[in-house]
């Protein structure tokens, strides 16, 4: 999961035959407490963005009883390209990450070992984002 400038918040392994929609729940309830300018700390975001893989009436039901809008693209109603004004952000920081070659194919046989590495490169993604915005 990505913030709204592509920066990783939350990362995952699942195993490749599991269906996304399924990794949502836990990625969402794993998100850090959002900073905000005034007042208290959210615990969650306010709006979440997914493609139509996502389109699942328990998935929007979920989001909505933990105050989140679901943006999520309807199947077989709207087109890929309205949420491809927002997607491109989430492709970039795909790429970020696949910018690691240890990434882009998997050597490691431990999933956990996978993970860390991951982990890794979204920190430091985060870290080479945060040292541009110092400068």
């Amino acid at each position: 999961m990505t913030d709204a400038q592509g920066l990783p918040l939350v990362t995952a392994v699942s195993a490749a035959n599991t269906h996304d929609s399924l990794a949502l729940k836990p990625l969402v309830m794993a998100l850090p407490d959002v900073r905000s300018r005034r007042g208290p700390r959210r615990r969650r975001p306010a709006k979440l963005r997914a493609d139509k893989g996502y389109d699942y009436p328990e998935i929007r039901h979920w989001l909505r009883n933990r105050n989140i809008t679901p943006k999520i693209a309807r199947r077989g109603i709207e087109s890929s390209e309205r949420l491809g004004r927002y997607r491109w952000k989430v492709e970039r920081s795909i790429s970020w990450l696949f910018s690691y070659r240890r990434l882009s194919i998997r050597y490691e046989r431990e999933s956990r070992h996978f993970a860390a590495f991951l982990s890794l490169a979204a920190t430091l993604i985060c870290y080479k984002r945060l040292a541009k915005l110092a400068t």
